[in-house]
């Protein structure tokens, strides 16, 4: 049987984060607020618990989820090479709505799907999404919706949509925009072996951070507007 917590209430808060937490080191699936859409998120170091969300999802293994941080300096553990420009981004948008594909650093013990050696990596705003960030170390988080399905904006339209599947609701009220991340692929960035770095930053989904704000940083390094394909959504 699924918990929803209202974390407007403070006890309700501190109850559903600790439900939140326990749940999470028990491998199962949880909804939490971000300040993009709501996201459906899972231990992003348990096979187990990421194959969990893809099966509650109706996603496969060649829709990995992005990784949710809580800090800035996390994405230099999870990335093999943080490049300037994408310092420069993540100094302008984080914590916001752009999640940005590097390089997974090769040590890293974990199976999100066929990421092709790579990792989407975002640091959201907010203080439920962060406080539990800090607490559970990153999480695999897609958005809270059935693939096909409208994002969800609120904890509710998640419960319609995952029920069961999730052990823990944290609902804090409306999504803000209810408009996704930005995604963006700066993969080119990273020199490839004896290869030097040939490219420059593509935007794989329009979302919470406008193409305008991309060029304010990066400049000529985003590559031109390119038609993009459909997608589910991630927050």
């Amino acid at each position: 049987m699924s918990s929803i917590f209202d974390c407007g209430d403070e006890a309700q808060l501190l109850a559903g984060m600790r439900h939140a937490r326990q749940a999470i080191a028990r491998g199962e699936l949880i909804v939490m607020p971000t300040d993009t859409v709501y996201g459906v998120a899972a231990d992003a170091f348990s096979p187990a618990s990421v194959r969990r969300l893809l099966d509650a999802k109706g996603r496969g293994r060649n829709q990995p989820p992005p990784v949710l941080i809580g800090t800035k300096e996390t994405l230099h553990a999870l990335a093999e090479s943080v490049p300037e420009p994408v310092q420069r981004l993540v100094d302008a948008f984080w914590p916001g709505g752009l999640t940005i594909v590097l390089p997974a650093q090769p040590s890293l013990v974990w199976d999100l799907g066929d990421t092709e050696g790579t990792v989407a990596v975002r640091m959201p705003e907010g203080r439920v999404a962060l406080e539990l960030l800090a607490e559970t170390g990153p999480l695999a988080v897609s958005s809270a919706n059935l693939t096909g399905r409208e994002s969800a904006i609120s904890a509710f339209d998640a419960e319609r949509m995952l029920g069961d599947s999730v052990s823990v609701y944290l609902a804090d009220g409306v999504s803000r925009d209810g408009v996704a991340s930005t995604i963006v692929d700066a993969t080119s960035l990273v020199p490839r072996g004896a290869e030097p770095a040939a490219g420059g930053v593509r935007i794989l989904r329009a979302g919470a951070v406008s193409r305008e704000r991309l060029e304010e940083v990066l400049g000529d390094l985003l590559e031109p507007e390119a038609p993009s394909p459909e997608s589910d959504g991630d927050s």
